[in-house]
């Protein structure tokens, strides 16, 4: 694959013609970065803007988010999902601060080597922040020089990835990497869509990009059918004793690791069985009521839950911590799939 030398020069009068203003955009330095990229897989600029600000406010360097205690950096990150996330990125601080004395590397195969961080985040953290002639490539990029280039090899091949990704190093523009790299990201974030018609008429590159000039650009990129996504069935338990409820710690390893929860158990149902599980954790119930049934989509996985509001006799198992409402909003990380039952144990007993 070649591209021509005029990609940078059309795409960057484009950006320079007006592009979004983002925190991290507007200061590119290398935590800025750093942090935004790794908030920004998988989720929406506009979902990621506050907690951008929020976090960087609390934690506005990277020795804060090397010493930050593991609460604080779960409530920070509360909602914003993928929470494996934010513990590779403290263990990358740690590294940073350990073994670069606080200064984020500017070298590619240095940041490629830091937890957590991939090819796309080692590129956008180089040129971005630091300049260099490393691209950034991830599904944006992809859709954009497949459609440009009418490549109908699947883009889940390392091979094609890899190949997309020499030939824009090729063609970066020395002294402007930074915003050649974030013009590929606009572009195909807000002009070259995912979903829905591109604004093929809007892009600077229509003239040149085969994908409009034979009108195919709803078949690009080729990608392998998703697989289907697995559905559990999780009964859901809100203990309620003395204006407090009970949320647990989430040891096992995967999916929403080290998250507090309220506790729940798969393919049981029914208030029978509620109860039964209560009697277990030995809170001693007094009364079981059905509550409200919720879903909750991951990227691979469905929980389908079914929630049962329980008053307690006792504390009961030492895994359960009992805290009020308010301690629960302002110092624990729970996860979206648990907010769902939020009503319930904001109402007065």
């Amino acid at each position: 694959m070649e591209l021509t030398k005029k990609l940078p020069e059309k795409l960057l009068r484009w950006y320079d013609s007006g592009h979004r203003s983002l925190p991290w955009r507007d200061q590119p330095i290398p935590y800025y970065v750093w942090v935004s990229e790794i908030m920004l897989q998988q989720t929406r600029v506009e979902a990621v803007r506050p907690y951008f600000d929020r976090f960087i406010a609390a934690l506005p360097d990277v020795f804060a988010l090397a010493n930050a205690k593991e609460e604080t950096l779960l409530k920070l990150w509360e909602g914003l999902g993928y929470y494996r996330r934010v513990h590779y990125l403290q263990r990358a601080a740690k590294e940073v601060v350990d073994r670069y004395g606080g200064v984020i590397p500017s070298a590619y195969e240095q940041l490629r080597a830091l937890p957590g961080i991939g090819d796309y985040t080692a590129g956008a953290i180089a040129s971005i922040a630091y300049g260099a002639p490393r691209a950034a490539v991830d599904g944006n990029v992809l859709r954009v020089i497949t459609r440009l280039c009418g490549d109908f090899r699947d883009i889940g091949s390392l091979s094609v990835k890899r190949e997309i990704t020499a030939a824009l190093e090729q063609v970066y523009p020395i002294g402007r990497c930074g915003d050649f790299t974030q013009s590929l990201m606009e572009l195909g974030a807000t002009v070259c869509l995912p979903n829905g018609a591109p604004h093929c008429k809007e892009c600077p590159l229509h003239e040149d990009c085969i994908a409009y000039l034979q009108n195919c650009a709803d078949e690009l990129p080729v990608k392998k059918p998703k697989k289907e996504r697995q559905v559990f069935s999780y009964l859901v338990l809100i203990l309620k004793r003395d204006g407090k409820i009970a949320i647990r710690k989430r040891t096992a390893e995967g999916l929403l690791h080290r998250l507090w929860e309220l506790p729940n158990r798969a393919d049981i149902e029914g208030t029978a069985a509620a109860k039964t599980y209560a009697e277990e954790l030995g809170v001693m119930p007094k009364s079981v009521q059905c509550g409200r049934s919720a879903k909750h989509i991951f990227t691979h996985v469905e929980w389908r839950m079914t929630s049962y509001i329980v008053t307690c006799g006792a504390a009961g198992d030492k895994s359960l911590c009992w805290v009020t409402p308010k301690e629960l909003e302002e110092n624990y990380g729970l996860p979206s799939a648990c907010r769902h039952f939020s009503a319930a144990w904001q109402e007065k007993d």
